[in-house]
């Protein structure tokens, strides 16, 4: 089977529920229902990273990069409230923290469907795919060693096709 862009679909991987998460409506609208099901009070600090989360193009972000889209917006939260509530998104399964190259983290919105990621080891572009044929096999393999796969996730990392076309240009 072909790779395939992830977007936001795909099947729920090992250890996750199918819906767990945020659920898209519309055009991916949050609404204060997402946090209050989560068990958090309904704040503006929360809201106003929630809706950073799902506007930003990249939706891979450190809590830095949510510090500083704040800070231009005008919006007075610190950096200490950003790193709580990434904390707290992730405790409540909001967000999916990832730590792909280095130690620093990025977060995504969790809609709960599993992807996997490929990444530029130059420019650090982040691509997220889902091949069922990978999928398969992890649970065979861990099938055969004796395990009851959990969770998994795998990052691959590479050199992207714009930087292998500005190599060669």
């Amino acid at each position: 089977m072909p790779i395939r862009p992830a977007g936001r679909s795909g099947a729920a991987g090992p250890g996750r529920r199918e819906g767990s998460g945020l659920q898209a409506r519309g055009r991916g609208a949050l609404e204060t229902k997402d946090l209050k099901k989560a068990g958090l009070k309904v704040t503006v600090p929360r809201m106003k990273i929630l809706e950073i989360l799902e506007r930003n193009k990249e939706r891979h972000l450190s809590a830095e990069d949510v510090y500083k889209i704040l800070l231009d917006a005008g919006e007075e939260i610190g950096i200490a409230t950003v790193y709580r509530v990434l904390t707290q998104f992730e405790a409540a399964d909001l967000v999916n923290r990832h730590n792909f190259e280095g130690n620093q983290a990025v977060f995504e919105l969790n809609l709960g469907h599993h992807h996997d990621h490929i990444l530029c080891v130059r420019c650090g572009r982040v691509d997220e795919f889902v091949d069922e044929t990978i999928e398969n096999r992890q649970q065979e393999i861990a099938r055969e060693k004796g395990y009851r796969m959990t969770d998994h996730s795998l990052y691959i990392y590479g050199v992207c096709p714009d930087c292998i076309s500005s190599e060669n240009g």
